[in-house]
């Protein structure tokens, strides 16, 4: 699904959002500063406890809109933020995404990146290649394209776009996907579906749990490098 933010995956309504309301299921899975110095220090190569995890993952109350805690039961542990050897040639502060295994790295430099588990493309919607941080933003406007519209009439209510909050599909943060100066659709996004991680939902776009993304968010400047591997 393309968005304002990018490309999402969304196939269905959920039959209890409400008259005229479409979940955030519907367009996520078809469609920090409270953080703070815990960052890395919560994140070894070991991994983490629950205790750490319960930490890192909890609510984030002082947001524009309160973000719940994960429900870290639908979260394999793997896919939990950590620091891991990653050798790479790649500048400190670049992204590389790998759909293969469901994970994104920033590269920490000295041979070591901060990895975290992620959703991506579902089959017929994965791509590669390089890009960088065109434009990044704060609970952003989902704006579903004509082609989404077409394939799928039930975000036809949108097209003039949907409000920020935690049922838009886009989440807390967006960073946005550019080559040679073009915006390419894609995003990496935030997302409150933790089941969506370590699996392909999306028409494209890289999902990260919401307080993995305001993690990377706060460290990603505009013209980051951004490098995605084939799957």
């Amino acid at each position: 699904m393309v968005t304002k933010g990018g490309f999402l995956g969304a196939d269905e309504i959920n039959s209890d959002a409400g008259p005229g309301r479409v979940s955030r299921r519907s367009f996520l899975v078809g469609g920090a500063a409270a953080l703070g110095a815990l960052g890395l220090a919560a994140c070894s190569p070991a991994g983490m406890s629950m205790a750490e995890a319960e930490r890192v993952y909890g609510p984030v109350p002082n947001e524009r809109f309160p973000i719940p805690a994960v429900k870290l039961s639908k979260v394999d542990p793997k896919y939990l933020r950590r620091t891991v050897r990653y050798n790479s040639n790649e500048a400190v502060g670049t992204i590389i995404v790998d759909p293969a295994h469901y994970y994104v790295y920033r590269i920490e430099g000295d041979g070591n990146a901060t990895r975290y588990g992620a959703n991506v493309g579902r089959a017929g919607f994965l791509w590669s290649g390089d890009a960088y941080i065109g434009r990044k933003a704060e609970w952003p406007v989902w704006t579903p394209p004509k082609e989404m519209i077409a394939r799928q009439p039930e975000a036809a209510p949108y097209a003039g776009g949907m409000p920020p909050g935690l049922d838009n599909p886009l989440g807390a943060r967006t960073l946005y996907l550019y080559q040679n100066g073009a915006y390419t659709l894609y995003t990496i996004y935030s997302t409150i579906m933790p089941e969506t991680i370590g699996k392909g939902v999306s028409s494209g776009c890289v999902g990260l749990l919401t307080q993995d993304m305001l993690d990377l968010y706060e460290k990603t400047p505009v013209d980051t490098k951004v490098v995605v591997l084939k799957a």
